[in-house]
């Protein structure tokens, strides 16, 4: 019971803190029509931190730096956000883009004991040296360089003690206002708030999870087994859990090291198309891929072999999934608007009130700009790009790993933008692209396809006479029963049901006026003022509930 009013204190406190920086940044009346504008602290309105921002440039800017004030969790709601560009407008991802995690390193004590209680050992059994001081540090963790008893240097991620905590109770605040802001904001509604937690709480808790991040980093290095060019690092077990994963050190040049890379005599144009060619076959063959190439996480190794680092963020496309986008591209490049929008219903991001006469319009705009074009003459960032912004339009709901493998395909092309200004993405995956279509459109896959098909088709009709028979039986026995849930119905059952409140409640005030009149005729003992004191009682209470009720009418607008 402590616990839980601990929980609950501190859950206000935070709240607390919302609503201030809420007001701080300019967005006080969203706490006001949320009905959470009096949760602030008395010191913050005494204080009137309200007129702190005022000269900011704009909306999104001032996100930015509410959710920089709140900490690490909105951090990272931030930079989730920034990857949805089918959910909020483009000036606030182009704003989000900008979070970066700033946060102060923690002790070597707390290291120390963390890993003793995650390893079971102390750092001196494990490592034959370990740098106190972090090399990197943000709000998850931090990472420390070191060397196993063996001889190999490593580098030790080591998570923040009490950020699972913390971040549980930021996602418990999360998706009450959440639900709060899409059932009293209609507006809000278009950016579908709780499913943004729940992405955000996916995610969040797969970053948690170092040793989810271990084995992407060794699903890499069995997909880039045979290629010489790319070095995955490896990951020690031994020394790696869910709070901690050691990595092997790779001793290289950060690829935005431009005066490093020219000493080494490095072809910085070589690195990109390198790196390209291993996003496409990621994306095309292994339908596994990295989201977050950016020049920080690439090394040139002394020997010129590209290593690929931080494998916290990556998607996964299944192999339906792979041809659904193949098929959008054929979508794309032929001018068919009607396969594109029944692809997207293939995908389930279509719901019922969108308005397919107008997407179809809007599409077929931006399909004629690329119809006829080959496929190196398609920018695919920038068709992605446009193509959500169309969807966000119309509220069409975009897969969250294809929204990932939007925001890699854009990350990638700033790596290789940065690498080579006049490199052209497209024509690096022209290649793999076509490959794709190719291998979609081959006479073995189609008929393996087929196959597929008929073999599911024959499980169904398998099983449709037994199906029918118990559906028949249920029928006979009067047991089978029809399920409807019509939209719009719960708002009349409420509605229904503060009806015959208030008929009940006027019934019972009518009851005790009736009750009292009867009681002053009788001229029972007690009196006052020469009448029945109960029945002067029973009429006082009789005006005090209908005047009540008549406010409590007035009020709600409902005559």
């Amino acid at each position: 019971m402590r616990n839980r009013k601990i929980h609950r204190y501190l859950m206000i406190r935070r709240y607390g803190k919302i609503v201030d920086a809420l007001v701080k940044y300019e967005f006080g009346y969203i706490a006001d029509r949320m009905g959470i504008g009096n949760i602030r602290p008395l010191r913050s309105r005494i204080k009137k931190q309200e007129k702190v921002i005022k000269d900011t440039d704009s909306r999104p800017k001032n996100a930015r730096l509410m959710l920089e004030e709140l900490g690490p969790t909105y951090i990272k709601l931030g930079q989730i956000l920034s990857m949805r560009q089918d959910l909020i407008p483009p000036d606030y991802i182009k704003e989000f883009s900008k979070l970066q995690d700033d946060i102060q390193p923690f002790g070597i004590e707390k290291v120390e004991r963390l890993i003793r209680e995650e390893l079971g050992s102390d750092i001196k059994d494990l490592y034959e040296s370990f740098e106190e001081i972090p090399i990197a540090a943000a709000s998850i963790g931090q990472v420390h360089r070191a060397k196993l008893k063996s001889g190999n240097d490593v580098v030790v991620k080591v998570q923040r003690p009490g950020i699972r905590k913390i971040i549980e109770a930021d996602l418990d605040i999360m998706y009450s206002i959440a639900s709060f802001t899409e059932e009293h904001l209609p507006e809000a509604k278009l950016y579908r708030p709780v499913e943004i937690v729940e992405e955000f709480e996916r995610s969040i808790k797969a970053e948690l999870d170092y040793t989810q991040e271990g084995r992407n980093a060794e699903h890499f290095a069995h997909n880039f087994q045979e290629d010489p060019r790319i070095y995955i690092p490896k990951v020690y077990w031994d020394c790696t859990s869910m709070k901690i994963l050691t990595l092997e050190y790779i001793d290289g040049v950060k690829s935005s090291s431009f005066e490093e890379l020219a000493k080494m005599e490095v072809d910085r144009k070589e690195v990109a198309i390198d790196v390209l060619k291993a996003f496409m076959k990621q994306v095309y063959d292994d339908g596994f891929f990295h989201a977050d190439l950016h020049p920080g996480n690439v090394f040139i190794m002394k020997d010129g072999r590209i290593a690929l680092l931080d494998f916290g963020m990556a998607g996964f496309l299944s192999h339906d999934m792979r041809n659904l986008l193949i098929d959008e591209l054929i979508a794309i490049t032929k001018g068919d608007t009607a396969l594109y929008i029944e692809l997207l219903r293939d995908l389930g991001s279509i719901g019922d009130k969108v308005d397919i006469a107008l997407l179809k319009i809007d599409i077929d705009n931006l399909l004629y700009k690329y119809y006829g074009r080959s496929l190196s003459q398609l920018n695919t960032a920038l068709i992605l790009e446009e193509m959500i912004n169309v969807l966000r339009k119309y509220q069409v709901r975009v897969p969250a790993n294809v929204a990932l493998l939007s925001k890699g395909a854009m990350t990638i092309e700033g790596f290789s933008s940065i690498m080579d200004p006049q490199i052209n993405l497209t024509i690096v995956a022209e290649p793999f692209a076509k490959k794709a279509i190719k291998d979609r459109i081959r006479l073995t896959n189609i008929a393996g396809s087929a196959y597929r098909d008929i073999s599911n088709w024959s499980r169904v009709l398998h099983r449709a006479p037994m199906k029918i028979s118990h559906v028949l039986d249920i029928a006979e026995r009067g047991y089978l029963k029809l399920r409807f849930e019509p939209q719009g119905f719960d708002r009349v059952v409420a509605e229904i049901d503060a009806a015959s409140n208030r008929l009940a409640f006027s019934l019972i005030i009518s009851a005790i006026i009736v009750g009292s009149s009867l009681v002053i005729q009788t001229g029972m003992a007690p009196h006052i003022w020469g009448v029945p004191l109960l029945g002067v009682i029973g009429f006082l209470m009789a005006g005090f509930l209908g005047m009540w009720l008549v406010v409590y009418i007035l009020r709600t607008g409902r005559i």
